[in-house]
């Protein structure tokens, strides 16, 4: 089916007020009623207006019109969402010209109304009281540190967020949110915060906030796993050595197995984010230099010279090159 914008049906932008809908409306109704316009088109014109004002002039409908967005474009090819409807709940009857209104406005309003019109017929049950749409779910990002995912927190969010103000227009406020950040928390997972979305008389839609990691200058960060690269002198790599090794819950000792190079990973089972299955943490041996920038540094590197005369650190990249 064709969609319909009805904003461009009436000839007025996506901000207008209920005030400026209603005259656009009876200005246009009265230059393409049938009785008074009889040029080819107009009755069709008529009609559609009349859908388009239905929709526009009930700030629920419009309210659910406008959740498709602005990027459709009149005559492209439409199909409601698959969960469209699920937040209506239609009290009484639509109204009796529907026959007129087109399948677009047949899928999106009539058909949901038609379910329920027909669960509450002859039970006294709901009235004609209008419908009631669900207000909007509302997305963010929040950035937290490592930390508060290994041992939860509290952070303050400040949001700008679109709403409908009682004049039929969109505007921006800025909220002002205390969340708590749960522990075992990971990127990308996200935290529901319930009735702080959009309003709407048939509740407060929700807001999703999507976590993610603020860039630290130690830890590295793939799911649940941390990585930490851990600096080594040449004899702690060589021999082995007891070293204490910084996590983002406090310090823990690790031995160093002899002849550790560089790029080896010790595991640290369990001591990553965590969780009902934790993650671990791994360090990453990084064989650091003493700085020869002295006499006796320099003469100290000479005598590991002549002591390893046969050391090569790359004999296996050239039997590599040769295989």
């Amino acid at each position: 089916m064709d969609y319909k914008d009805y904003y461009k049906v009436m000839g007025v932008e996506r901000s207008a007020t209920q005030d400026e809908i209603k005259r656009a409306y009876r200005k246009l109704a009265r230059k393409y009623h049938p009785d008074v316009n009889k040029e080819a088109g107009s009755e069709a014109k008529f009609k559609e207006l009349g859908e388009a004002y239905e929709v526009l002039k009930d700030p629920e409908k419009r309210a659910a019109y406008d959740q498709l967005g602005s990027n459709w474009r009149a005559g492209q090819d439409f199909q409601p969402p698959p969960d469209w409807g699920a937040g209506f709940e239609q009290r009484g009857g639509m109204p009796g010209n529907e026959a007129d209104f087109s399948d677009f406005f047949e899928a999106l309003f009539a058909r949901s109304a038609g379910g329920a019109r027909r669960a509450g017929a002859g039970q006294g049950g709901p009235g004609a009281q209008g419908m009631h749409l669900r207000g909007q779910d509302h997305h963010a990002q929040i950035l937290i540190d490592l930390e508060d995912a290994y041992r939860g927190a509290t952070r303050t969010l400040n949001l700008r967020m679109p709403e409908v103000d009682a004049q039929g227009h969109v505007v921006t406020r800025e909220r002002t949110l205390r969340v708590q950040i749960p522990k075992g928390v990971r990127a990308g997972q996200h935290i529901r915060l319930v009735g702080q979305g959009a309003p709407g008389e048939g509740g407060a839609g929700d807001l999703y906030l999507e976590i993610g990691f603020n860039p630290h200058g130690l830890y590295r960060v793939e799911g649940r796993d941390v990585f930490i690269d851990l600096p080594l002198a040449p004899w702690e790599a060589a021999l082995g050595a007891e070293v204490n090794v910084p996590t983002p819950d406090g310090k823990v000792a690790l031995k160093i197995p002899p002849a550790t190079g560089s790029g080896r990973r010790l595991r640290l089972k369990g001591r990553g984010i965590p969780g009902a299955t934790p993650g671990d943490l791994y360090v990453v041996a990084q064989v650091a230099l003493p700085p020869a920038d002295t006499e006796a540094a320099r003469s100290a590197y000479r005598r590991q010279q002549e002591d390893f005369p046969a050391f090569n650190p790359r004999a296996a990249l050239y039997q590599g090159a040769q295989s």
